[in-house]
Order: structure tokens, then sequence, then C-alpha cells
């Protein structure tokens, strides 16, 4: 029955769940995306709140996808982008181990989604249920570039409101900005 991957799965899944609907729904005495999306503005990830709702989203559905092991590789890479944006803004700076605030955890977060997409949800699963079962290496890598790649697309497609955004690219015949309105 593989007992064990079941219950890495229920576990890892069933705890990001609630980590998500901490930062979501402020439930199991989280803070909410009002109070969380404060927090985000000042470790820079603007805007706060779309960053918390983003993370919230992706910890929740990533977690339900890996606990009953539905899109498995979809809800790893998931798993993978949160803990690799937890990584960069917030635990890199503090080395590895978790003792100090490192992100010694947040990489065993990362690698048990990675081995759950690798070896497959297991036979308790809504895929294997479905016929949509999806798993071995090239499916783990596969949700470790997407849970990579994630975090910085979406900061790329939508900047922070407030940000200094480049000027646009002008054709070598068009005049200055100065120019323009007196032309």
């Amino acid at each position: 029955m593989r007992l064990g991957l079941t219950a890495l799965r229920a576990v890892v899944g069933g705890a990001f769940f609630a980590h998500g609907a901490q930062k979501l729904f402020g439930w199991f005495g989280g803070p909410g995306p009002d109070a969380l999306g404060q927090g985000f503005d000042q470790m820079g990830l603007s805007p706060g709140k779309r960053n918390a709702v983003i993370a919230g989203a992706s910890e929740m559905s990533g977690g339900v996808m890996l606990a009953t092991g539905f899109l498995t590789p979809l809800g790893a890479a998931a798993i993978v982008a949160v803990m690799d944006q937890a990584i960069r803004t917030v635990h890199w700076s503090k080395g590895f181990f978790n003792t100090d605030g490192g992100y010694e955890y947040n990489v065993v977060l990362a690698a048990s989604a990675l081995a759950i997409a690798d070896t497959g949800p297991g036979p308790l699963s809504l895929d294997r249920a479905l016929g949509i079962e999806k798993s071995g290496p090239g499916w783990a890598l596969a949700a470790l570039a997407a849970g990579l790649a994630g975090p910085r697309l979406v900061q790329r497609i939508t900047p922070a409101p407030d940000s200094t955004q480049p000027e646009p690219a002008r054709f070598m015949h068009e005049p200055e900005p100065a120019q323009r309105a007196t032309a």
C-alpha cells in the first residue's frame, strides 16, 4: 500500500495547507493577508498584500494537491516556488542551519515535494484513481524548474505599482520626450 508515501504526502501537504490558510484567512493563528502584506512590504516584496495572497494560495493549493495526490507535479511546483521565495527573501542571509533562521528546513520541504513528484503519489491518490498519474525524474525536474521560475515570472509580469519602470524603448527617429511637447 506504500503507507510511508501516503503519510509523507498527508503531512507535508497538510502542513502547507494550514500554512497557506494562515496567510489567506488568518486561520490557525495566522496573520491574514492584510497584516502579512504589511510585513511583505517591509521585506521589499511589494505590493505586499498581493504577494501574501499569491504565497497563501500557492501553499494552500500545493498542499491540497500533495495531500490528496491530485496533479502531484503541479502541487510540488507550487511548494518549491514558495520555498524558493522564502529562502531568497528571508533565510539565505542567515546561513544553512534552521537554528539560526537559515534555509535548512525550507530545502527539506522542497526536496520532500520533489521526491513525491519523482516517485508518484502512490495507490491511495486521486491521480491514480483518475488514471492521470505522472511521475519520474522528468516530472520532478519539470516541477523544480516551474517552481524556481514561478516567483521570478510573477514579479516580472506584475511589478509593484510604486516601482520605477524603465522608460519604454524608442525608435531612433522618435523625438526625445522634451521635444515631443514642442513637436
